[in-house]
């Protein structure tokens, strides 16, 4: 445990704070994060963290809890593990998910930890990590597939000072840069870390420099005390003493294994919910592993009942006390060290599917169909004619669920906050040209709302090189909800210079590709919510003009149409009366689409690539000996 050491060591005094006092310090620590984001993309280098916004802050009180900020709070398991003191003018940096019980969950992210003294007494935390580009390992942009070990993925950083009683550490930063094959961004990177946490920092101290130390203190008492009673209230009405399950899969792990099961169990017991993931497949000998932290599930559950029951809560660390998270180890969700974790966001992603499912379960009018799914990556490395190395790191979008307010966004991250990297940026400064970027048509499931499109994007290559992509729900489609239909699946297609094309799997490493070569990069769609044919008509017809449905796919609307967008009305009610019939009076809440064994016999025909094999396993057997 660590050892604050403070020269000031008379404790806080908890005061009334009147409501417009409370006001403006909220809006004042909000107000701070955001200067963290700005800072941060005025100050980095990599287009993951300048361009996309790979990058979390936070802004935690005197005990590490977050106050504001987005990923939920790894203060509390890194202060519980780190055995080292915390003084005034230290600020710690660490990438090791294993030093700190997965608060941060894979290598590439690199974690800054200021905490905040004002006349030698700790008031505060700020804190920032963002995605590095590359910190060595095997292959470029450091996150192998087919890595077997975390030692194969590059840097690993454990809790260390790089300022220590305010003297910079500089070996150490000139060491780490040494392992990486993009110092100049991760330098640059790391120093806009640093400057936001500095940035909060000082916001900080001026709130409590105006309104006094015990009076900041005491409004994030009562920022987090409003937040806990608001969830309390919200888990009592809205989730239930009887068990609910649902399960979703990874597609694959990149080594022709798959697909791997994530099983999770909620209730409400003695005033709390229960997540429990038995039932969860064994950890992955590749990859694809997601070293689950428990406060970060809850914070994924938080936010996910905060956004569909009352948006207006402002989300902080008060609540966690509500939630019992139950990981078993050695499962993919908790797997042992050493194993591999650098490609941890495709079950990342299904974290928030699978609430999804288990939140609407008792309540179906709220559901949402999946599709938030993953987090396409796209690496791109080599030497140009001038000698120069140049390595592109991109994250790519699908299409987002429909959802009980309307369909779901076209293209849209998993992450609320990222941004697309400017295609006039990508042909600046990489060999490539970008020759399309559209939305995939028909790619979202029909519904009453149409879950959103999935993206294709074209890139022609102008200089060999090698390629890497990370990608799932190629194999398992996104399922759609209400009588919405499962969205359309990923691929990737290689186009040579004669116009010859080839499927890709949507994990692969070390793909040589030529100059000339079109790699077109397909993401998923989004699952349909509520019956697709009830969907206006007219619209279907306006999607068609929009080029996001076809003339042929309307018929999955019911609606006859032309390729402008024209409806016959006659026809389409005749098509929507035989369609019904088709389906039958019984509308299932969860559409998954075909079942394992359907898919993995229509594999090859369906998506171009053989059907993963099943892992083989004993779970029962796997548990008894991680628990020995």
């Amino acid at each position: 445990m660590a050892s604050i050491i403070e020269s000031n060591t008379t404790p806080f005094q908890k005061v009334a704070i009147d409501p417009v006092t409370l006001d403006i310090i909220e809006n004042a620590l909000r107000n701070a994060r955001v200067e963290m984001d700005t800072t941060l993309v005025r100050t980095a280098m990599s287009p993951g963290i300048r361009e996309q916004g790979d990058a979390f802050p936070l802004i935690a009180d005197h005990k590490g809890r977050m106050i504001v900020g987005q990923f939920g709070s790894y203060i509390g398991p890194f202060l519980e593990g780190y055995t080292g003191t915390i003084e005034d003018g230290d600020m710690i940096m660490l990438s090791d998910p294993y030093s700190v019980g997965g608060a941060i969950s894979h290598c590439n992210d690199w974690l800054v930890l200021l905490p905040v003294f004002k006349n030698g007494r700790l008031i505060a935390y700020t804190s920032m990590f963002g995605h590095q580009s590359d910190i060595g390992g095997k292959v470029a942009g450091s996150m192998p597939i087919d890595a077997t070990s975390i030692f194969q993925e590059g840097v690993r950083i454990p809790p260390v000072k790089i300022w220590k009683k305010g003297e910079y550490n500089g070996d150490l930063i000139e060491l780490i840069m040494t392992q990486v094959r993009t110092p100049e961004w991760c330098r640059a990177d790391l120093n806009a870390l640093v400057a936001s946490c500095r940035v909060a920092s000082r916001r900080v101290i001026e709130m409590c420099e105006r309104f006094g130390d015990d009076v900041f203190v005491s409004a994030c008492e009562d920022l987090l005390e409003r937040n806990h009673r608001a969830m309390k209230h919200l888990i009592e009405n809205a989730i239930s003493e009887e068990k609910v399950s649902f399960e979703d899969y990874i597609c694959d792990d990149g080594l022709g294994y798959g697909p791997y099961k994530i099983k999770c169990t909620m209730w409400r017991e003695d005033g709390r919910v229960v997540l429990d993931f038995d039932g969860t497949d064994p950890q992955s000998q590749a990859s694809i592993n997601f070293f689950l932290n428990e406060n970060m599930m809850r914070m994924f559950f938080g936010i996910y009942m905060i956004m569909v029951f009352d948006p207006q809560i402002l989300f902080n660390d008060g609540y966690y006390d509500l939630i019992d998270v139950r990981i078993p180890e050695g499962s993919l969700l908790k797997p042992r060290f050493p194993a591999a974790l650098s490609g941890r966001t495709h079950a990342l992603g299904r974290m928030f599917d699978i609430l999804g499912g288990l939140l609407g379960q008792k309540t179906p009018e709220f559901l949402t169909a999946a599709g938030f799914s993953s987090s396409p990556h796209l690496f791109y490395s080599g030497t140009d004619k001038a000698g120069k190395y140049f390595q592109l790191f991109q994250i790519g979008f699908g299409g987002i669920p429909g959802r009980p307010l309307g369909d779901g966004p076209d293209g849209h991250s998993l992450f609320p906050n990222f941004t697309n990297v400017p295609n006039e940026f990508l042909e600046r400064y990489f060999p490539l040209v970008i020759e399309r970027y559209e939305t995939e048509v028909d790619s979202g499931g029909a519904g009453l709302y149409r879950g959103g499109n999935g993206i294709r994007m074209s890139y022609r290559f102008l200089e060999p090189g090698m390629i890497a992509i990370h990608d799932d729900r190629w194999f398992v489609p996104p399922w759609g909800v209400n009588g919405g239909e499962p969205g359309a699946r990923a691929r990737k297609i290689l186009e040579k210079p004669d116009g010859s094309q080839s499927i890709v799997p949507n994990k692969v490493e070390d793909l040589a590709v030529e100059a000339g070569d079109v790699l077109h990069f397909i993401t998923w769609g989004g699952g349909g919510w509520g019956d697709p044919y009830a969907r206006d008509p007219a619209l279907v017809g306006k999607e068609i003009v929009q080029g996001l449905v076809t003339a042929e796919g309307a018929k999955a609307y019911g609606v006859v149409a032309d390729g402008n967008g024209v409806v016959d009305s006659v026809a389409t009610e005749a098509l929507r009366e035989t369609l019904r019939a088709a389906r039958g009076g019984t509308i299932e809440v969860f559409n998954f689409g075909p079942d394992l064994d359907t898919l993995r016999q229509n594999s090859e025909a369906e998506t171009g690539l053989p059907a993963p094999v099943a892992p083989s396993w004993n779970t029962a057997r796997h548990y008894a000996l991680a628990a020995e």
